[in-house]
């Protein structure tokens, strides 16, 4: 007969299942703060807000009393998370009263350090449906997203301009984060390099700040010809088109992130 105590460690073996199967869950209602723009209501009303003055600053054509059923249980699963913080209010009238986390102001559009772009990008349909396809890869071998979509990401990008502006977005909001650390603590790496080139620099804006820092550097932005073709002109900085598995751009250095990553990710 089993013990009490390998009965309870069965149950929460079967407790932690349940959390997996929904562990979607979390981030579809993180999609939907961006989507509905939950924390930049917050952060324009500039203190706690209540759920009908949340409700009624959403862009919507239906009425806040048909908005606030489903509004209440994506607002009680992001405070759990502790995505944005509820309180009751001190006025005597016992509402709850929602406010801005630490978590939940990376989730502002306009935010100089944002990842909403980011939040939007990797839970898009599209980009979810290669997760779908991950058993039949290791049956088959291949990559998810060619078995989803019936081509590499890559080439899918350059035949949708919108999914290409979506990744373009996702990875120029994580740039800003990251150069913004690089360049405080890293400042005398490039005292002596007169050339760069970013490999996989997207739209060419982690570039751009380290030729802003370091206007004596040459910048080569480096990247598939559909991903420079939508860069914007920064001063000091050419775009280059082409395949980083053929050939890269020569300079003094050469500057890569996050790309490993990508490709075995799709």
């Amino acid at each position: 007969m089993e013990s009490a105590d390998v009965r309870e460690d069965v149950l929460r073996g079967q407790a932690q299942v349940w959390q997996l199967m929904f562990a979607f869950a979390d981030s579809m209602a993180l999609k939907s703060a961006v989507e509905l723009r939950l924390a930049d209501i917050m952060h324009c009303h500039g203190s706690p807000i209540t759920l009908p003055q949340l409700a009624s600053g959403i862009n919507s054509s239906c009425p806040d009393v048909h908005i606030i059923p489903s509004l209440t249980r994506i607002m009680r699963m992001l405070v759990r998370k502790g995505v944005f913080a509820a309180h009751r209010s001190s006025d005597g009238s016992e509402e709850t009263m929602y406010g801005l986390t630490q978590i939940s102001k990376w989730l502002l559009r306009d935010s100089e350090m944002s990842l909403a772009p980011m939040i939007l990008f990797q839970n898009s349909q599209l980009l979810q449906a290669p997760c779908h396809h991950l058993s039949q890869c290791v049956e088959e071998g291949g990559h998810a997203f060619k078995k989803a979509h019936g081509c590499e990401m890559s080439d899918f990008a350059s035949q949708n301009s919108q999914f290409n502006n979506s990744f373009n977005k996702a990875m120029a909001c994580t740039a800003k984060i990251v150069m913004s650390t690089l360049l405080s603590h890293y400042k005398d790496g490039f005292d002596g390099i007169r050339s760069l080139v970013d490999v996989g620099g997207g739209t060419g804006e982690e570039l751009a700040e380290i030729v802003e820092f370091y206007p004596h550097i040459k910048g080569v932005n480096f990247d598939l010809p559909h991903v420079v073709a939508t860069a914007p002109v920064y001063e000091g900085v050419s775009h280059v088109g082409g395949d980083m598995l053929n050939a890269v751009p020569n300079a003094d250095a050469v500057f890569m992130k996050v790309i490993v990553l990508i490709q075995d990710l799709c």
